[in-house]
């Protein structure tokens, strides 16, 4: 049975969730405190974090940022009811995989909940995707080494999020070939739900400031405007 911490004031919804998570054979831990939950979640071992943003005494934007520094692997998912651009970036940039913004459906969480443990299956292992087969993959400055997870560019090291390096690496495993926001939803997320198009974006516009010369310009992923996005092949 996978584990799952919890991390939610409100009891309520708590309940409801660990309740829908029971019903996947998912063990839920709940914890209403932030600080309390950071001190477990450093502590022990859980398959997945699902976080509240707003907390007692700590944060949970604290609590990814201080988990993510210390285990790159773990699934974060934020549960928020702040819905502004700055927010989303916020715990992107801290290392969250994903947000559901509340008011959300138990139906749809349980799907991304399933497939963001399908997709930590891989994490670590020697071939991360589908169609990985070198333990490094070069184009232009940018290299890949899959056994480590590992980014360069110019052989300095870029610290990727678990999900910006998934996204990373089904681009480069796939060049030229065109992603509409919904295959990437499906290929590198695990589901499919309209309105979650921003998810991508965010991820993709992240992505490229940490490995494009100019992310208005990009060299490596590019736009295929009204279509979706592509790795370069030359």
């Amino acid at each position: 049975m996978r584990k799952v911490l919890l991390v939610e004031d409100d009891p309520d919804l708590a309940q409801l969730v660990s309740l829908q998570l029971q019903d996947i054979d998912v063990e839920c831990r709940w914890i209403a405190n932030g600080r309390e939950a950071l001190e477990v979640a450093t502590t022990e071992t859980f398959d997945l974090l699902l976080l509240d943003v707003m907390l007692p005494e700590v944060d949970g934007l604290e609590i990814c940022r201080t988990v993510r520094s210390a285990n790159r692997h773990i699934p974060i998912m934020m549960l928020t009811a702040k819905v502004s651009e700055m927010d989303r970036v916020l715990g992107l940039e801290l290392g969250a995989d994903d947000y559901i913004t509340k008011p959300f459906s138990m139906m749809e969480l349980s799907a991304r909940v399933k497939a963001m443990l399908r997709r930590a299956n891989v994490v670590g292992e020697p071939v991360a995707a589908d169609v990985q087969t070198a333990d490094t993959l070069e184009f232009k400055a940018l290299k890949i080494q899959t056994q480590s997870r590992r980014v360069y560019i110019a052989d300095k090291e870029v610290d990727l999020t678990p999900k910006e390096y998934d996204l990373l690496l089904h681009f480069i495993t796939n060049p030229g070939k065109v992603f509409s926001r919904m295959d990437l939803l499906d290929k590198v997320w695990g589901y499919q739900y309209e309105g979650y198009h921003h998810t991508v974006n965010s991820h993709i516009n992240r992505l490229r400031t940490k490995i494009e010369n100019n992310a208005a310009e990009p060299e490596y992923i590019l736009t295929r405007w009204g279509v979706g996005y592509e790795f370069a092949t030359e």
